[in-house]
């Protein structure tokens, strides 16, 4: 299997090389999502190791990314501190459940029916998310075990290490791009953190990550309906953002390589995936942007390259975990807050006051929803204001032109579709009382859509002939004139 994927790889050394340069920077990113999901962070290391390995091996992207994403751990956090641990396992692999049965249904093409200003706000809401879930790493407990903000010296320490951390991910790459940068902060940062005896906060101050291989463990709750009550509306959403995260991810992808993947196959490799991932302690995930971003730039194209971060990734964890546990919290948030800012679409800002105002309606109300509720219910809710109005102007194009020839006979020449939304203006074009006995409506220029414009045809037709009237309907489809016979 190896020697067979090793010798599809266009190039090998390149995606072995990329495949190092990821692994080293999604063990930052895993860490720090896993805190956001409220779990710990060998949680999220083992998901990005099983999520990466999978989707690598069977998904329809190769050189695509997955781990544990933001997207999913800001939905996860609310169901972690309501019902624990064990539920987080069994939705994961409930949402895996979904996700294959999507891709089987082959309705991965459905993410072309997603507009731009949806995929605008979708981004800019969960970088907006993301930032507001690192607002808790400045709080800390009193005696009472009460949480406030930081104040004075210990504020102090975690801005600065927060803005030096921010500072070398931003200036390192004008340095050199041999090394990755978030990797190189958090080296930096832990390096004088143990050198000066810092008193700050650290991965090992919250959780053990020490672990060896993942193991098999089935969900610890209670088989019924009270439980399925419980992980099915978050599996639900779950698998719908992690879908529409890897299907945009998968799309930009295939901007940038001008290669085409496979959207289905990626539904059901990242169902599988997040399957295996909820019976072996993983938080589950999805495409992630960043880390294939990273790994396209950095030369890789293949499925190993996304094998070869997975089982790096596996090697830190068994062999290097005294090390992650040393790196301060203040180090993680630095991290996460240039995901944010390379995660918002800043080029939506710009372009708000250009663009049709439905369409920056819809940019703001997308990121407002996904700020205030969950990113599948932004993404449903953008797609259908963006049909109501699309339906809205569409309704407004149809229009005829009218002519009566030598005969008498008056042609109404019909421009523009007949749909649900247009069937009012369709009957104003028309004045059955007045016009004469014989009347013809081209539709070379129309095109019936649906029932309530094939109806609307109808009505008018009876209307004609109840005055004694005939009406002839020219060119039109052979579908609409068996359905009205």
């Amino acid at each position: 299997m190896f020697d067979f994927i090793v010798r599809k790889s266009a190039n090998a050394q390149a995606d072995l090389l990329s495949g190092l340069t990821v692994s080293l920077a999604l063990v930052p990113e895993a860490v720090a999502f896993a805190f956001v999901a409220g779990v710990e962070p060998l949680v999220g290391l083992y998901a990005a190791f099983m999520m990466g390995l999978i989707t690598a091996v069977i998904g329809g992207r190769p050189g695509m990314i997955s781990g544990a994403t933001g997207a999913l751990a800001v939905v996860m956090v609310d169901l972690v501190s309501e019902q624990g641990i064990e539920y987080l396992f069994a939705t994961v692999v409930l949402m895996g459940i979904l996700q294959v049965t999507a891709g089987s249904l082959r309705l991965g093409k459905f993410i072309r029916l997603i507009p731009h200003p949806v995929m605008l706000g979708f981004v800019n809401g969960l970088a907006i998310v993301i930032f507001l879930a690192q607002l808790g790493q400045f709080k800390i407990a009193d005696a009472a075990g009460q949480l406030h903000w930081m104040q004075g010296p210990p504020l102090y320490m975690m801005l600065g290490l927060v803005a030096l951390t921010m500072a070398i991910i931003i200036l390192l790459p004008r340095i050199t791009l041999a090394f990755p940068s978030a990797l190189a902060a958090i080296l930096v940062v832990t390096g004088l953190v143990h050198l000066f005896h810092l008193d700050t906060r650290t991965v090992g101050d919250l959780a053990s990550v020490a672990g060896g291989l993942p193991s098999f463990h089935l969900p610890l709750i209670t088989p019924n309906l009270d439980s399925l009550a419980i992980i099915l509306p978050y599996a639900v959403i779950l698998a719908a953002i992690g879908l529409i995260e890897s299907l945009m991810t998968l799309t930009l992808i295939d901007e940038i390589t001008e290669t085409r993947g496979r959207g289905n196959r990626e539904c059901i490799g990242q169902g599988v995936a997040n399957i295996v991932t909820g019976l072996f302690g993983g938080m589950g995930g999805c495409a992630m942007i960043g880390q294939s971003i990273i790994n396209i730039n950095s030369g890789g194209r293949g499925r190993l390259s996304g094998i070869t971060a997975a089982l790096a990734l596996l090697c830190f964890i068994v062999f290097a975990s005294s090390l992650i546990e040393m790196i301060p919290l203040a180090a993680l948030t630095g991290v996460m807050f240039m995901v944010v800012i390379g995660t918002f679409a800043w080029s939506s800002l710009r372009i708000l006051h250009k663009i049709p105002f439905a369409d920056a309606l819809v940019l703001v109300l997308v990121s407002a929803v996904t700020v205030f509720t969950d990113l599948a219910i932004a993404v449903a809710t953008g797609v259908i204001v963006s049909a109501l109005v699309f339906a809205w102007q569409s309704a407004r194009r149809i229009d005829s032109e009218s002519s009566i020839n030598d005969d008498g006979v008056k042609t109404y020449h019909l421009n523009g579709p007949l749909f649900f939304g247009s069937v009012r203006s369709f009957h104003d074009q028309f004045n059955p009382n007045d016009d004469p006995d014989e009347v013809a409506i081209d539709f070379r220029s129309s095109r019936v859509c649906d029932h309530s414009g094939l109806e609307a045809v109808n009505n008018l037709t009876e209307r004609y002939l109840s005055l004694g009237k005939k009406l002839r309907l020219k060119h039109l489809s052979p579908e609409c004139r068996s359905l009205l016979a």
